[in-house]
């Protein structure tokens, strides 16, 4: 399994880990999972943060390169045995070689998962149905569900899964384009619009969904939910009009427009006279994007996933477990 550890770790761009336990799944192997169940005083990731080991797939990473190597011999390990290992790195390790460089402690259970295990189909079941559950795991016993009712015994972790972000954008410049492009670079759903478009979505810009029908139309389709952000982009003031007033009354927790403040006061107006209410118009956020200062696309593209990222973490914090 060291020979999965290429000296570039691509592997640890994707910071969701349930793509590789379906790909594992859906290959009948086996596959161990790592979770950072406590950190004390911090550390590069947080508790709960998760990293995969299957027979042809590496994917996450919990510290950058100070344990990832050494994980991956116990992860080979349970994988062999099917029992579970709790690790510690840092301060009160037994491998004090093995240096943290951030000086945290970092304590990590790592337990195999079979293909059938109930809970991980339940997990991937829950991702395909955009539901957020709770997984709870002791190492040797695994339980996933929309609610947990009671603590978690002292052996075991408790982790929230949220249905992965999606991203739509209504556009096609370059602009909408690059705003499209890192969302599928980031490992969002992401999602482009354009009214009567092309037969075929943009090349290269990375995994994304086109769709050319209308903007009700389209969000209808796809169904805006509280981990949704929508980017309204086209440049066409009836597109952007449309798009607005679908997204806005929704639970899509991100709804952006490009576009000057000084047309900002019009373009509200409009709104309010379709019969967007108040409290739905304050949730627009133009012009879209944090001030960064920059208006390239690639630099407008990366203050609005910085203003999406920003306002996606405010509401985990705030979120009960």
């Amino acid at each position: 399994m060291l020979d999965l550890l290429s000296p570039w770790p691509v592997f640890g761009l994707a910071d969701d880990v349930r793509p590789a336990l379906a790909r594992a799944v859906a290959c009948g192997q086996l596959v161990a999972l790592a979770t950072i169940t406590a950190c004390p005083g911090g550390g590069p990731r947080p508790v709960g943060t998760q990293m995969t080991f299957a027979e042809a797939e590496i994917c996450g990473f919990l510290s950058g390169g100070c344990l990832e190597a050494d994980l991956a011999i116990h992860a080979e390990e349970v994988l062999r045995s099917g029992a579970a290992q709790r690790l510690v790195y840092g301060e009160g390790s037994p491998w004090p070689d093995i240096r943290l460089l951030c000086g945290a402690r970092m304590e990590i259970l790592v337990e195999s998962l079979a293909p059938d295990d109930t809970a991980l189909l339940d997990l991937l079941a829950a991702k395909a149905a955009r539901k957020k559950v709770f997984w709870r795991s002791n190492g040797a016993r695994r339980l996933c569900a929309e609610r947990l009712e009671a603590a978690p015994a002292p052996d075991a972790y408790d982790r929230r899964y949220d249905p992965p972000t999606r991203l739509i954008v209504v556009g096609s410049d370059p602009t909408a384009l690059a705003m499209a492009s890192l969302g599928a670079q980031a490992g969002f759903e992401t999602f482009l619009v354009r009214p009567k478009g092309p037969d075929a979505g943009p090349p290269d810009i990375g995994p994304l969904t086109y769709l050319r029908a209308s903007p009700a139309d389209a969000l209808a389709e796809i169904g805006l939910d509280a981990w949704t952000a929508v980017a309204v982009a086209s440049h066409d003031d009836a597109v952007d009009h449309e798009a607005l007033v679908t997204a806005l009354p929704s639970p899509a927790f991100y709804v952006g427009a490009l576009g000057a403040r000084r047309r900002l006061e019009d373009r509200v107006a409009g709104l309010r006279a379709a019969g967007v209410s108040e409290g739905h118009l304050a949730r627009l956020r133009s012009p879209i994007g944090l001030p960064l200062g920059g208006k390239a696309p690639w630099e407008v593209a990366i203050a609005v996933h910085a203003e999406i990222t920003a306002e996606r973490h405010r509401l985990s914090l705030d979120a009960t477990p």
